[in-house]
């Protein structure tokens, strides 16, 4: 058995439904899991103590990755309003929709450094497809990974010679930044591989190739606590280690877009996949932020006081983006959650569905030999 998943760890499908799951985050306070299912306009969120899911909001422009901020509010990127957002207290205000006076492509995939700057991707996905955005051209020629200070209100690019820059995520001591490049998804010519940049005073440098994808592309991916990354594939999670050799494969079956560690000890693997959400019990934890480098501001509660986007590198005042028309009804047993509305019945699924071993002895995980 694998020393990277929990003894008879059993891949879990939690919900099924989804058009494209993305975005996963776990919200500690809630003990719940937060996604996007991107075609569909809409926020799931699957409550772990009662194992039901449910509709959060609908009509949210075509959300992608979130993660959440030194004060643990949701920050999220935007494909149809072209922005990095954050929510508080129920309400969404645009962060930075633009560089130099020009529109974003479609923020797609989103981390926070110990430093409270905003580490974000803006791949063109959301501005090339009416499935997962809003046609339109690009304002910019490139498809970037930004660095955003927001207490300087100046958005800078941190990494300019990708293709399609996707997921991204640091590693514990946040000196290396990893990004993948799934340019490969509009022209098979293109790359589908992640890359490792060294990190030095807020640029990226050096960067090379970390590892190769040849099933599928590497949409997301999380770094845990021993520097492992975690990353998605066409038939499952592969796992590589700090060297960037292969080390696992957890089979899923079907495509997966993204995942995030989770659950009341965080050692849950919650798996975002085309049509359906899974899980599996792992034997590790997700990377922890190092100490703050600079106090962030409380921003809980004091959503007026939030700055708002950016044009030409200067900070204008904080915009309120459009709410959906869903009920402020709360979820039972849920407090501090605002707008969550139940789905239908055919959308709720309260009951999860083990799967069987998917590998031989090794269980649902294939260890790769050295």
């Amino acid at each position: 058995m694998s020393l990277l998943l929990a003894p008879n760890a059993l891949l879990e499908r939690l919900y099924t439904g989804t058009e494209w799951g993305e975005g996963p985050v776990w919200l500690p306070g809630a003990r719940a899991l937060r996604w996007s299912d991107i075609p569909n306009n809409r926020i799931l969120q699957f409550h772990a103590d009662g194992g039901r899911t449910v509709v959060y909001r609908e009509d949210v422009e075509f959300t992608n990755g979130r993660t959440l901020d030194l004060d643990g509010a949701v920050v999220q990127c935007s494909h149809g309003r072209r922005a990095l957002e954050r929510e508080v207290g129920g309400e969404v205000t645009i962060l930075v929709d633009r560089w130099q006076g020009r529109r974003l492509n479609s923020p797609n995939d989103v981390v926070v450094a110990a430093d409270g700057s905003i580490w974000f991707t803006d791949p063109p996905y959301g501005i090339i497809s009416a499935r997962e955005g809003r046609v339109a051209d690009a304002e910019y020629d490139g498809c970037y990974v930004f660095r955003f200070d927001e207490h300087r209100g100046e958005l800078t690019p941190a990494v300019t010679d990708m293709v399609h820059p996707n997921g991204l995520a640091f590693t514990p001591d946040e000196r290396i930044l990893y990004v993948s490049d799934t340019g490969w998804v509009v022209n098979s010519s293109d790359p589908r591989h992640i890359r490792a940049y060294d990190v030095v005073d807020g640029a990226c440098v050096n960067g090379r190739v970390f590892a190769e994808i040849d099933e599928g592309w590497p949409d997301g991916f999380r770094v845990d606590e021993a520097g492992r990354v975690w990353s998605s594939s066409g038939d499952g999670i592969r796992v590589f280690a700090p060297d960037g050799e292969l080390v696992a494969r957890i089979p899923v079956p079907e495509r997966v877009a993204n995942l995030c560690f989770g659950g009341p000890d965080g050692r849950d693997l919650y798996i975002a996949a085309a049509s359906s959400l899974y899980r599996i019990k792992t034997a590790t934890r997700a990377a922890q932020r190092p100490p703050r480098i600079l106090g962030a501001r409380h921003r809980r509660g004091v959503a007026e006081c939030l700055p708002g986007g950016i044009a030409d590198g200067r900070q204008r005042g904080g915009r309120r983006a459009r709410r959906s028309g869903l009920d402020t009804a709360h979820e039972n047993g849920h407090d501090g959650l605002p707008a969550i509305r139940r789905g239908d019945d055919a959308n709720v699924m309260p009951q999860s569905r083990k799967f069987p071993r998917l590998v031989g002895d090794d269980g649902p995980v294939r260890q790769e030999r050295r």
